[in-house]
């Protein structure tokens, strides 16, 4: 799946990344900070793909198809992001960049609690 077809692509969910901040007490504490938001297309897994999924990241619910950005470019980062979505929030667990052409990402992700 190399290109993307017109409205298929058509939530809008918004990226952030774990940040550590200092409370006025000067305690470190753990905060997310909003990266982009993006157009995206999110689907359950099921079946033979779920099992794939968790062959790469355990727990694995859920994949997110959105266009190439750069701060999908590497997986490790990525791991550290979170995806939130209508009140739906989407933990990151890796991106799998299709084909190396830099035009589509999928995110695997899974449905849960954002702190952890």
């Amino acid at each position: 799946m190399t290109s993307i077809r017109a409205g298929q692509l058509n939530r809008r969910i918004l990226i952030q990344a774990r940040s550590a901040s200092q409370d006025t007490y000067g305690a470190q504490q753990l905060t997310w900070a909003d990266l982009t938001t993006v157009w995206a297309d999110i689907q359950p897994l099921t079946g033979r793909e779920l099992q794939s999924a968790q062959r790469v990241a355990s727990e694995v619910s859920h994949q997110i198809i959105v266009r190439y950005q750069a701060i999908f470019a590497d997986t490790r980062v990525v791991a550290g992001y979170r995806a939130l979505y209508k009140g739906r929030v989407f933990n990151l667990h890796a991106s799998l960049i299709e084909e190396e052409k830099n035009a589509v990402v999928t995110l695997l992700a899974s449905e849960g609690l954002g702190d952890v």
